[in-house]
């Protein structure tokens, strides 16, 4: 990875004087688990040493697994009887924007995708009512996956229905083994998705969902960090089952998110704030919900400078700051909270967090899946379902999709 090093020298140069600033910021409560009974100062990011990590005795085993099936529950009975997840009801009076009908086209899309990928990845495939929503959700993906398109030449939202889809299609074809023919048409979807997203890319690499400007035929946005960060997961997962993402899309993608990248490796929202780096939403609390996912992605893709270290240390962050996240978590007006954190950061950042935490050894992994469970067990919702944010009516399913994900992560 020498061309991504050689990106970045006076960004290095500096990290001695960035971490001074970061350190500045005082601790805050954790998440769910017991308040410290003296709070201390947040460490230093000090990526030579791992984090000197809290005592933490997250829930045990039979508790994760008892909370991961209880939202497997959940996803079964509130699976729509198309074999889809979510729907545009459940308003509120103050919405996000969303052109219909191509917006909620792909909402549905993303989430059924994740819902989809939660029951393959954590439920029993031999359980009755489980072969019947995956064959259901499948069915669903099969057909209406080649029609999702962009909803105007605005609302680019259909990048995270390609993105998911293709984490979900690659579940399938694991699931499919052994089956050739069920292999050779989602081979064809996944190359389609990767297509779909060629076209749909910014004129500047990687992929945002807004195009204020001119609403061209390629999209003139600026891209989004984290929106990078998750495609270029989902792509590193393709090509590990032998779908090769066109090398430039890879490339471009990495190089607009390496331009997002602040020297403590934490990133800004979007390209389009680049002249304020201080601004709120881009400083280290608002940045807590992207950095473990637009890190991972480098990562994957051979960046090795995201050392095991600095995995560790904003695995660390994350638990010991969780307070600017979870103030966020709920709240009706996206970017209301402290360091303008939107509550659809919440699952999100975690479910990305725990596949960084697979990248670290196995000797080092438990007290970081302690500190993941240990945030989100607690916050499962009476029916068995997690929410951060209230989307029409996708929150409860995306949210418990990434939960449950999450969850199986923290199991030995």
């Amino acid at each position: 990875m020498s061309a991504l090093n050689g990106l970045r020298p006076i960004l290095r140069s500096v990290l001695a004087v960035a971490l001074c600033v970061v350190v500045a910021d005082a601790q805050q409560p954790r998440g769910s688990g017991e308040l410290a009974a003296e709070h201390q100062r947040i460490q230093p990011l000090d990526f030579r040493t791992p984090p000197i990590l809290p005592d933490v005795v997250g829930p045990g085993g039979d508790a994760i697994q008892a909370s991961i099936d209880r939202g497997v529950q959940f996803l079964l009975t509130d699976q729509n009887q198309n074999g889809s997840w979510g729907s545009a009801t459940n308003t509120k009076n103050l919405n996000i924007f969303a052109p219909v009908p191509g917006a909620h086209d792909a909402f549905r899309t993303a989430t059924t995708a994740l819902c989809l990928s939660a029951l393959l990845e954590v439920a029993d495939p031999k359980d009755a009512q489980v072969k019947r929503a995956i064959g259901l959700g499948e069915a669903w993906m099969l057909q209406h996956l080649p029609e999702l398109r962009r909803a105007d030449g605005t609302a680019i939202y259909n990048v995270w229905g390609h993105g998911y889809s293709i984490q979900s299609l690659v579940r399938l074809h694991r699931h499919h083994r052994g089956e050739p023919n069920k292999q050779e048409k989602i081979e064809t979807l996944l190359r389609e998705q990767l297509d779909l997203l060629r076209r749909y890319e910014s004129v500047d690499g990687g992929w945002g969902y807004y195009d204020f400007r001119y609403q061209t035929q390629r999209p003139t946005t600026d891209s989004i960090s984290f929106v990078n960060g998750a495609i270029l997961v989902a792509m590193f997962e393709a090509k590990a089952i032998g779908i090769e993402p066109p090398k430039r899309l890879v490339d471009r993608a990495i190089a607009a998110t390496l331009r997002q990248q602040k020297p403590d490796f934490t990133y800004l929202y979007g390209e389009y704030l680049k002249d304020r780096p201080m601004r709120g939403i881009n400083r280290p609390g608002g940045s807590l919900g992207r950095s473990q996912c637009c890190n991972l992605a480098l990562r994957l893709w051979g960046d090795d400078e995201i050392t095991d270290n600095v995995v560790k240390h904003w695995l660390y962050r994350l638990y010991e700051r969780n307070g600017w996240l979870s103030i966020g978590r709920k709240r009706p007006v996206p970017h209301e909270s402290w360091f303008q954190v939107a509550g659809y950061f919440y699952y999100f950042g975690h479910y990305y967090a725990a596949m960084g935490i697979e990248q670290l050894p196995p000797s080092d992994r438990e007290p970081y899946q302690a500190m993941l469970a240990d945030l989100l067990v607690p916050l499962q919702e009476k029916n068995g379902c997690w929410w951060d944010y209230p989307l029409y009516d996708y929150h409860q399913q995306y949210g418990t999709a990434m939960a449950v994900m999450t969850l199986k992560r923290c199991l030995d």
